[in-house]
């Protein structure tokens, strides 16, 4: 099959790139920038320039374009840029592939944060998403961008993923260092809910989605069995064989995590249901197992 990617140089996409590259697909990669060889391609999303014929070529077409998330969450230029890649990537290859006659299937990335906080409750794909956080919106926008291949009948998955754990990213990177070091912390209660995934579980499942499954809609990218705050503090403890006895208090994190303290002190029980009914099998089920992967 011939995939079309876009965010190819990041961590989930050089990873996804190289597991279709090794089984057998044709992988072209989207770039800002020259074309360096026959598997890139350049554009630029933010005046609308994409090769038509590019997209007509592809059986499949994913987006993992945009700014990182990690950044200052007190800066209003830095949530700007977070909204406004994801979003206008997305529409922009969904509406070529509204246009175009072959209609390739659409792996859109988004994110869990979706949900907004729901407590303890399980959620599944049809669950309703709550609350005015920023990564909540940003999800929002993002899902919404890609109406228009849904629209025209391309086979859409969007990917509703979880913060991926792997020592080379955040935010085991940023993590690892203290817990190192004994300062490992519950956050708050620790009873809020903290979906993740490993790497290799990622890529198998997006390569399982564009290749190997017929199935479209929403999807949770996470772990079947979800870690509260506590169990993964506990568990990131033991992996580097330290105690993590301290506490950061709600009233502490609120003011200085800014627009991302939804995201450590919500709680989003996350189940990927709609994944395993499509028939992927998880390699790593849960934090104990995902951190043995991410932590050689």
């Amino acid at each position: 099959m011939r995939v079309l990617i876009a965010g190819s140089s990041g961590l989930l996409g050089q990873g996804l790139t190289s597991r279709l590259t090794a089984d057998g697909h044709q992988v072209v990669r989207l770039v800002r920038r020259e074309a360096k060889g026959s598997d890139e391609q350049p554009w630029d999303p933010y005046v609308g320039r994409l090769d038509p014929s590019v997209v007509e070529s592809a059986d499949v077409v994913v987006n993992l374009g945009g700014s990182p998330t990690a950044g200052n969450p007190h800066s209003k230029k830095w949530a700007e840029a977070m909204m406004n890649s994801r979003v206008t990537t997305t529409l922009v290859l969904a509406e070529a592939i509204a246009e175009s006659d072959s209609k390739p299937a659409y792996l859109a990335q988004n994110g869990i944060a979706y949900y907004g906080d729901h407590g303890s409750t399980v959620l599944s794909e049809t669950a309703d998403s709550r609350g005015d956080a920023l990564l909540t919106r940003v999800s929002r926008a993002w899902q919404e961008a890609a109406e228009p291949a849904i629209e025209a009948g391309a086979r859409v998955c969007v990917l509703r993923t979880a913060p991926v754990l792997d020592k080379a990213a955040p935010p085991l990177q940023q993590l690892l260092p203290l817990f190192k070091l004994g300062l490992g912390a519950r956050l708050g209660s620790g009873r809020q809910s903290f979906p993740v995934m490993s790497l290799r579980d990622w890529v198998s499942a997006a390569a399982f989605l564009a290749t190997e499954s017929e199935a479209s809609g929403l999807f949770n990218f996470c772990c079947p069995d979800t870690p509260t705050n506590l169990e993964f503090t506990d568990a990131l403890a033991n992996a580097v064989g330290r105690k993590a006895r301290l506490w950061a208090p709600a009233a502490i994190l609120r003011p200085a995590a800014g627009a991302m303290a939804p995201e450590l002190l919500g709680s989003v029980n996350a189940r990927p249901a709609a994944l395993l009914d499509a028939g992927y099998d998880f390699r790593d089920p849960d934090i104990e197992a995902i951190l043995a992967t991410a932590l050689p």
